[in-house]
């Protein structure tokens, strides 16, 4: 054995009677056994626990809605899963919308005089449509039976609609509100003829109390189209836009009754006065060319003045310019709307 292994061997005996190296050795093995004991034990947990299977994501196909029967479908109504529970429901709906017996038998429940019938149909007439369906509504049978409804519910108590600070919608019968609710959402994506021919202002609009005398109702009837902006006055609005709409209100003595040779005072403008504004105020007709778009667009205006100044007490003439002003002003910037048939 050599020195150096002598040397060692000496160091290493002081070193192992040393009581701190002992100390620091037990220290060092203790916290070596905690960290891999904690390692362990979550390994251990991880592998022991159970996790639960994710639901898979399911679209149910129309065979699958069509195959689930009745009593089935008012089980899941019934069920404590709020989505199971909406999409039962919507199933049913969809159902009962698109069979047309169903809706049939709903509008006939709108149009019987027993006020809390009339109101159990129209708020499952509400449930079942919506603005995809809507157009099971948009024929007249549907128009007939909410006005048949509207006219059941004509208040003969009513007060003159008179003052034009108070809009008294808010409190109408809901049976009304209902109906017309219907109605403004089928003349927001339909026209109104359907609604005029099913007597819409003779037999809801027209007995609303405007008053007695024929002023007294004109009067009233404006000042409540002008101060008001509620599902009524959007339907007026509508309905005043169609030539059998507007005849029906005349005759419903709520429009006054509009002559024949009744016209847009702006018709009475000669037509190249009407364009004079979209001229150069200092053009000198001898400085341009024969060929001109201004000279040729002036002559036009001139040649047609005598036949539309005839022609413009039988209608009226709308026109639209499309012209950002860096080029002459010619023809092709004139949109004119078409001749309505006679």
């Amino acid at each position: 054995m050599t020195t150096n292994h002598i040397r060692a061997m000496g160091w290493l005996s002081k070193l192992i009677r040393d009581d701190r190296v002992l100390l620091g050795y037990l220290a060092f093995n203790a916290v070596g056994w905690l960290v891999g004991v904690r390692f362990l034990l979550k390994k251990w947990r991880d592998e022991a626990e159970i996790k639960p299977v994710q639901p898979k994501t399911q679209y149910i196909t129309q065979e699958t809605e069509d195959a689930l029967k009745l009593g089935t479908l008012d089980t899941l109504l019934g069920h404590y899963n709020q989505s199971i529970r909406e999409t039962s429901a919507k199933i049913v709906c969809d159902r009962a919308v698109n069979d047309k017996d169903t809706v049939d038998q709903l509008l006939w429940g709108i149009t019987r005089k027993d006020y809390d019938e009339r109101m159990r149909n129209l708020r499952a007439l509400a449930i079942i449509t919506d603005p995809q369906s809507l157009e099971r509504l948009h024929r007249w049978k549907a128009y007939a039976a909410l006005v048949r409804c509207l006219e059941l519910s004509v208040d003969p108590d009513q007060e003159v609609l008179d003052d034009e600070d108070w809009d008294e919608y808010a409190l109408r019968d809901m049976t009304e509100k209902l109906c017309l609710m219907f109605i403004s959402q089928l003349l927001s994506c339909y026209d109104a003829e359907k609604l005029v021919k099913a007597r819409f202002v003779e037999k809801w609009l027209a007995k609303q109390n405007w008053g007695i005398t024929e002023e007294d109702r004109q009067h009233n009837f404006a000042q409540y189209m002008h101060c008001r902006g509620n599902r009524i006055t959007d339907i007026v609005a509508s309905i005043r836009g169609t030539h059998s709409g507007r005849e029906a209100l005349e005759k419903a003595r709520l429009l006054p009754v509009s002559s024949p040779s009744d016209s847009d005072p702006e018709d009475n403008i000669p037509l190249i006065e009407r364009f004079s504004v979209l001229l150069p105020n200092n053009i000198d007709m001898g400085n341009l060319r024969d060929d001109d778009q201004t000279r040729l667009l002036i002559r036009s205006l001139q040649g047609v003045q005598t036949a539309e100044e005839q022609r413009v007490r039988h209608r009226h003439r709308e026109a639209m310019v499309l012209n950002d002003g860096s080029r002459p002003v010619n023809s092709d910037d004139i949109i004119q709307r078409p001749e309505s048939p006679s």
